[in-house]
C-alpha cells in the first residue's frame, strides 16, 4: 500500500526503487458480491501504456482475475513460463477468501517480527490467525505452510522454547506434506523446521535447493541460504544472498533489517547506515530501526549521542517505547544510568528474547542495579532471575542459551564455580562451528563471566578469540559498557579496544 496515492506517485521513481522496467498500475472496487478490477502494464521507462484491461467479475472469481493478469503480462514482455510456473499461477491457493484474508493479515504480523519486542506479541498473533484460516479450509497448502514457519520461529527465538512447541510446527508441516509433498511452498517449510528446530543446516540447505527448482525467484529461497551461510560462518556468501533477495523484493523490510545485522557483525558499519537509512525511507517511524541506526555511531566510533538523541525523541513521542525497542544492553553506556532507568521503568515485565532464551526483567533489574552501584538490589535481582531460569535449565539442561544467560546471573551473585561452570558448558554445547551467530554470542557472555567473577586473565583472551570473528562486541560497546570496567587499563585488553577503533582515513 505504499503507493496507493496517485497523487503523489512517480512510477519512474518506483520502478527505479524496485529495480523494474514495468510497473502494473491499477485499482479494485468490490460491491456486495462483486468485484471490479482495473490493470494497466506501463513502461516505466517511456510511460507507454502497453496493455489495460477491465474485468467485472463474481468475488468468487478473483483469484482466476489474479492468474488471467499474471499471464497476460508474461505473454506482453515476452516471458517463458515453465509448465510448473503455469499451474501455480492457475491453481488458486484457496477458494475461501475469508481464509485467505487471514492468511495475508498473518503474513504481514510474520514479517514484522525480525526484532524480538515485536516477535513475542506478533508471533502468537499470526498463529491464531492461521489457525482461524485452516479452520474454514483445512486443505489451504500455503497456510499450512506459514504456520510451521510461524511455530518454528517461535520455538528458535526463545519464546517458546519447548518440545511442545516444536511439535505444532511438524503437526502443521505434516498436514502440508500430505496435501501436496512435492510443493515448492513444502520444501522451503521443511528447510525453515530444520534451521530453527534443530540448527541442521546441512538439510535445511538441501530442502531449499528442492524448493528453488519449482521457485526459482522465491525471495525466501535466497534469504534462508544466506541465513544458513552465516549461521556457518560464510559471511560473503551470506551477504550475497541476502543482497540477491533484496534485489528480488528491495521494499522488504525483514530482509533489509538482516542484511543491515549482518553488516554490523562484520564492522562493516558505513554499509549497515546505509541499508538502516533504507529502511528508513520505508517505514519511517519505526522505532526500532531509528534506534538501530544510531546504534552505529555507538558501535563504530563510540559515539552515545546519537543514541542518546533518538531515544529521547522517541520517549517523547511515546513513553511506553521501551514496550518496542529493546535498548537495555546499549542504554547502560550511558554512565549517568538516566537512559536505562527510564527504559527499565517502562521495559516488558515478561522479558524480551535473546539469543534463543528469555532474558527476564529481573536480570536487567540487576544489570542496571549494578551500574548504579547498588550491589544489594543487583544481587536481590539476580537472585529472582536465577529462579526463574534455573527452572528451564532443569527442563532442558542442554539449553546452551539458557546455561549461558544461568551463568552470567550466577556470576552477579557471587556463585564463582557455578558460573564458570555454565558458561563454559554453554559454550561447549554450542560452539561457533556449530552456530557463528549465537556460538559467537554465548562466547562474549563467557569473556563477560569471566570479567565478573575476577578472571581477568581469561576475560581477555576469550575477548581476543571472539574479536577474530565476525561478532556483536563493537569498539563502542568495549570502550563504553559497564560489563568491561573490570579490564579497563590493562594493556592487553587497551590493545584489543583499540585495534577496535574507527581508523582515520
Amino acid at each position: 500500500m505504499q503507493y496507493r496515492d496517485a497523487l503523489k506517485r512517480n512510477l519512474r521513481e518506483i520502478a527505479q526503487q524496485l529495480g523494474v522496467a514495468h510497473v502494473l498500475e491499477g485499482s479494485v472496487q468490490r460491491a456486495a458480491n462483486r468485484i471490479r478490477v482495473t490493470a494497466q502494464l506501463i513502461d516505466a521507462r517511456t510511460d507507454a501504456h502497453l496493455w489495460a484491461e477491465h474485468y467485472d467479475r463474481p468475488l468468487d472469481d478473483v483469484f482466476a482475475i489474479q492468474s488471467e493478469i499474471a499471464k497476460t503480462i508474461a505473454d506482453q514482455l515476452q516471458a517463458k513460463i515453465s509448465p510448473t510456473e503455469k499451474a501455480a499461477i492457475e491453481k488458486a491457493p484457496t477458494t475461501d477468501l475469508v481464509a485467505y484474508d487471514l492468511y495475508v493479515r498473518a503474513q504481514e504480523l510474520f514479517a514484522d517480527t525480525s526484532d524480538a519486542v515485536h516477535a513475542r506479541k506478533k508471533l502468537p498473533q499470526a498463529a491464531q490467525l492461521l489457525d482461524e484460516a485452516l479452520a474454514r479450509d483445512p486443505h489451504f497448502l500455503q497456510a499450512w505452510c506459514l504456520l510451521s514457519r510461524v511455530q518454528s520461529v517461535a520455538y528458535f527465538r526463545g519464546h517458546d522454547h519447548t518440545p511442545a512447541r516444536l511439535d505444532l510446527a511438524k503437526a502443521a508441516l505434516d498436514r502440508a506434506m500430505r496435501l501436496q509433498p512435492d510443493a515448492g511452498e513444502v520444501h522451503l517449510a521443511l528447510a525453515n523446521y530444520y534451521y530453527h528446530g534443530f540448527r541442521d543446516y546441512g538439510r535445511a540447505r538441501s530442502e531449499l535447493a528442492i524448493a528453488k527448482r519449482t521457485l526459482p525467484n522465491n525471495v525466501d529461497v535466497f534469504l534462508y541460504t544466506g541465513l544458513i551461510d552465516r549461521r556457518e560462518g560464510r559471511w560473503e556468501e551470506a551477504t550475497r544472498n541476502m543482497e540477491r533477495a533484496l534485489e528480488l523484493d528491495p521494499r522488504n523490510f525483514f530482509i533489509l533489517q538482516q542484511l543491515a545485522l549482518a553488516y554490523v557483525w562484520q564492522h562493516r558499519y558505513a554499509d549497515a547506515a546505509r541499508i538502516y537509512d533504507r529502511a528508513l525511507t520505508i517505514v519511517p517511524a519505526d522505532p526500532n530501526s531509528r534506534i538501530l541506526r544510531a546504534l552505529v555511531a555507538l558501535d563504530w566510533q563510540a559515539d552515545i549521542k546519537p543514541f542518546q538523541t533518538t531515544l529521547s525523541r522517541l520517549v517523547a513521542e511515546n513513553p511506553n517505547v521501551a514496550l518496542d525497542i529493546d535498548t537495555l544492553q546499549y542504554s547502560v553506556c550511558d554512565r549517568a544510568c538516566a537512559a536505562a532507568i527510564r527504559t527499565l521503568a517502562n521495559y516488558p515485565r515478561e522479558g524480551v528474547a535473546s539469543n534463543g532464551v528469555n532474558y527476564p526483567y529481573a536480570y536487567w533489574e540487576g544489570v542496571v542495579a549494578r551500574c548504579e552501584g547498588d550491589s544489594v538490589k543487583a544481587r536481590g535481582a539476580f537472585a529472582a532471575a536465577n529462579r526463574e531460569v534455573q527452572k528451564i535449565v532443569q527442563q532442558q539442561p542442554d539449553f546452551a542459551a539458557a546455561l549461558s544467560l544461568l551463568g552470567m546471573i550466577d556470576a552477579g551473585v557471587d556463585k564463582k564455580e557455578d558460573a564458570l561452570k555454565e558458561g563454559q558448558r554453554a559454550c561447549e554445547l554450542l560452539p561457533t562451528s556449530k552456530d557463528a551467530i549465537d556460538g559467537a554470542s554465548l562466547a562474549i557472555n563467557l569473556a563477560q563471566i569471566y570479567a565478573w567473577t575476577g578472571e581477568k586473565d581469561r576475560a581477555i583472551e576469550q575477548i581476543a578469540a571472539v574479536e577474530r570473528i565476525p561478532n556483536s562486541l563493537s569498539y563502542g560497546l568495549l570502550k563504553l559498557h559497564p560489563y568491561w570496567d573490570s579490564l579497563r587499563g590493562d594493556p592487553r585488553f587497551e590493545k584489543i579496544v583499540a585495534s577496535l577503533a574507527p581508523k582515520e582515513r
